[in-house]
């Protein structure tokens, strides 16, 4: 059918790989490029020893160089670019694929390196070159943002006339056994955790300090969890697609060792983005500490239990107040069975895999920037099933007050 060129070879782009590798009959090339070529050549390795038939080739990029971008583009000629690089790196590689007229797919919006301030305007600002080059961008196709957004389509499209409220829960219920440690990027999972907190009320964000709102909740085969209230990215592309709601809110459980070891760094500055002098050298706390603790990708094979990743809505549908939870489980251990990584890089690199191919195969192609809500979600929502992400609905769901 067509090429994916996947940029990046940490966690979740090892998930994006194997899940390519298993629908060949969609990804019949992957190229997969990233700073460190013997990260890609050691995934290469992994899906081949599997058998795969599609076709896999590695190269060496720097996703901070458009022109470099532009010449593996050029070189390769994907039908659709996988950006699972760094956040911080969305930018230049959709200027590469504007200059080369590929098709883009990420999984994170944009934030620049200097501010932990996460948002879509920049990304967004880039529609009508898109429009103008006639090719896609499909932004946040990961899980939160990405399924939680397809999820609201979906509720939208088949439940409700209007959804009035909107709480996205993201529980990880694993355990890696490590005092301290993050599931994902520790410069990323860091910012987004000391940041401060915030929702979407009648069409104005509303500010707390950093998990200022807690509530408990049971979640579904992972028992009780506190949980606090976050910024997230896709409360601000809902806000805007999603027909007649008053509030979207995102929790977020942490456990109190977490929450504890958390505290500690920042009150000692270790989560800090300002560069300091340190022996002559200038470094940026925040990234040492990156350094020092567990690799993400390393807490796979030590990790047990599950997430639970879920959206709860109540609104009115033919005039009657409705409530509706629909939400995906997922085991840390079958994750690592299946592709070699925990649940929550699973949980990004599927529906990374998916998005790509709603893209190729033409259900989800229109010249623009989007985000996955504003398409059809049934293809989706049926791929979710075939692909490792089965979702489960709940019409009496325990709300969150």
């Amino acid at each position: 059918m067509g090429k994916a060129l996947i940029i990046g070879a940490g966690g979740v782009a090892s998930v994006v790989v194997h899940k390519c590798c298993q629908n060949s009959a969609v990804f019949t090339e992957i190229c997969i490029a990233s700073r460190t070529k013997s990260k890609c050549d050691a995934l290469k390795e992994a899906v081949e020893k599997k058998g795969t038939k599609t076709v896999v080739t590695t190269a060496q990029v720097d996703a901070n160089s458009v022109e470099q971008l532009v010449a593996l583009i050029e070189r390769e000629k994907p039908d659709v670019v996988i950006n699972v690089a760094l956040p911080y790196q969305d930018l230049t590689i959709m200027d590469a694929c504007l200059a080369t007229k590929t098709d883009y797919v990420d999984t994170a919006n944009y934030e620049p390196e200097d501010t932990a301030k996460f948002e879509y305007k920049w990304q967004w600002a880039y529609r009508e070159k898109f429009e103008k080059a006639g090719i896609t961008a499909l932004l946040g196709s990961g899980f939160d943002p990405g399924v939680t957004g397809v999820f609201c389509a979906y509720a939208q499209k088949h439940y409700f006339d209007e959804i009035h409220y909107i709480d996205i829960l993201d529980c990880n219920g694993g355990d890696h056994g490590y005092p301290f440690a993050t599931n994902f990027n520790p410069e990323i999972n860091i910012r987004e955790v000391s940041a401060k907190g915030s929702y979407i009320e009648n069409g104005e964000w509303v500010e707390t300090e950093p998990m200022e709102i807690k509530r408990v909740y049971n979640f579904d085969q992972v028992g009780e969890k506190d949980m606090y209230l976050l910024h997230h990215e896709e409360l601000e592309s809902l806000a805007l697609n999603i027909r007649g709601v008053k509030r979207i809110r995102f929790f977020m459980t942490f456990g109190q060792s977490y929450l504890t070891h958390l505290k500690c760094l920042e009150n000692v500055g270790m989560t800090s983005i300002e560069p300091i002098v340190y022996e002559g050298k200038e470094i940026v706390p925040l990234q040492f500490l990156k350094a020092v603790l567990p690799d993400p990708a390393s807490l796979g094979p030590r990790t047990v239990g599950k997430t639970n990743i879920g959206c709860i809505f109540q609104g009115v549908k033919d005039g009657k107040e409705k409530t509706y939870y629909i939400y995906n489980i997922c085991d840390h251990q079958a994750c690592y069975r299946e592709v070699g990584s925990q649940a929550v890089s699973y949980t990004t690199g599927v529906p990374a895999m998916i998005g790509a191919m709603m893209v190729m195969t033409g259900k989800w192609k229109k010249p623009g920037v989007y985000n996955v809500e504003e398409f059809d979600p049934d293809p989706f929502m049926d791929a979710l099933n075939e692909w490792g992400l089965p979702w489960i609905e709940d019409f009496h769901p325990t709300l969150v007050d």
